[in-house]
């Protein structure tokens, strides 16, 4: 039998959705193959590879896998606008793309400068490399961390040009180990152990203390809380968020510089934020990574957007801290309103490498076995989890608005369990 001829075939795909040459890839692939029936699976193949949105049902608010902190719905694509990214309104002349975001960082943190670049990695990068580039910078053996992607900090340091002086012992660093090791240093870096706790026979030394030391203090916050006291949540800081390290108080305790992410804590897009003393930031903005790093107008708007709730304390524009601050009522009533499966309580993470093993009371919904993947079928897709034997729906890192589509969803899982069994 003669192959369909790769047009019409291509065109019987029209439904997926997918821009014609990648329908005509996908039938061109099919008909080689021999298997021009498989057209549409190999079309369903590339659209599956393709950014969508999902319902993030897991109960992991800052969920690696599906872009961190959630951000608000994009503005209607019908109102297209350029933005005055790097123009000075007042003179007409060329500005800086950094002072508008810097100068909110500031507001909210006590920092005197900040500015952005295009991750928390990039920041310590940069940081590193202004700083202390071609010269000794002191770490305490306890905080030499891996991050995500299997990156640690040796290699950040090492990229910088900054020469790693490890001092201290793994669980216990004291300030004589810094004090031994201090001559011709030209910074200490003091990163925050996001993503593990360690405990039992440990000593570590306080911000405070190091700034003692006479050269710059360069913190690593790692998560982007930007006050410890959360004066945008009407009730104050959440028990679960206690002793996680915050960018205010780090500068007041004496940091020079402080670098943090903008996915995490914060809230935002992904963006690595470097804020403190005037003059060191003013380095760091020198230096031909910053270039490099620099990040784009869509992070920046995205994260000015994020910063502006923080000041008007609009706790519905911060979708993480909308989510992280619902009490476990709320969730229990939407639970039971679903009509689907066994609502109970269940426990949420913070997840993105923070607050490591700090669970977050919540409510959601069990499935009796293994419904995952028939719920990641569901358009759009459901995310969940696995726990006992049940699938759960942790409606904690869900918005009330998808709701009927989680029933939804969940109803279709069961019934496809209960055809197959």
């Amino acid at each position: 039998m003669r192959p369909p001829s790769v047009d019409s075939l291509a065109r019987s795909l029209a439904h997926t959705g997918l821009p014609h040459p990648l329908l005509v890839d996908a039938a061109r692939a099919a008909i080689a193959a021999g298997r021009p029936e498989q057209a549409g699976a190999i079309a369903e193949g590339v659209a599956g590879t393709l950014l969508r949105p999902v319902v993030n049902a897991t109960g992991v608010l800052l969920h690696t896998n599906l872009g961190r902190a959630p951000l608000p719905l994009s503005p209607d694509p019908q109102t297209v606008r350029y933005s005055n990214l790097e123009l000075d309104l007042a003179s007409g002349r060329r500005g800086s793309r950094q002072s508008s975001v810097g100068r909110l960082v500031c507001r909210l943190t006590g920092a005197e400068a900040a500015l952005v670049v295009n991750n928390g990695a990039g920041a310590v990068l940069l940081a590193l490399a202004a700083v202390a580039g071609g010269r000794p910078a002191l770490v305490s053996r306890g905080e030499l961390v891996e991050i995500g992607g299997g990156f640690r900090i040796p290699e950040v340091m090492a990229a910088s040009g900054a020469r790693l002086v490890e001092v201290g012992t793994t669980n216990r660093t004291r300030l004589s180990d810094y004090q031994a090791a201090a001559a011709g240093a030209a910074a200490v870096l003091k990163v925050h152990t996001s993503n593990y706790r360690l405990t039992g026979f440990t000593a570590s030394v306080a911000v405070g203390d190091l700034a003692a030391l006479g050269m710059p203090v360069i913190a690593d916050v790692g998560s982007g809380l930007l006050d410890a006291a959360c004066p945008w949540l009407a009730g104050g800081p959440p028990r679960w968020l206690a002793g996680e390290p915050a960018v205010r108080q780090t500068l007041a305790a004496g940091a020079d510089l402080v670098t943090f992410s903008g996915d995490k804590l914060l809230g935002g897009p992904q963006a690595g934020i470097v804020a403190g003393r005037g003059p060191l930031v003013a380095r760091c903005a020198r230096h031909p990574l910053a270039r490099a790093l620099r990040p784009g107008g869509l992070v920046l708007g995205a994260l000015q957007q994020t910063l502006l709730a923080y000041l008007q304390r609009d706790v519905s524009a911060l979708p993480l801290w909308d989510m992280a601050s619902r009490s476990p009522e709320s969730l229990r009533r939407r639970a039971e309103a679903l009509g689907v499966g066994q609502p109970g309580p269940v426990a949420s993470v913070m997840g993105g490498g923070a607050l490591p093993g700090v669970e977050i009371e919540s409510f959601g919904v069990r499935l009796r076995g293994d419904r995952t993947a028939a719920l990641r079928a569901w358009d759009p897709p459901v995310l969940s989890r696995v726990a006992g034997g049940f699938t759960v729906l942790d409606l904690r890192t869900v918005h009330p608005h998808d709701d009927p589509l989680v029933a939804e969803a969940a109803r279709a899982a069961q019934a496809a369990s209960a055809g197959q069994g």
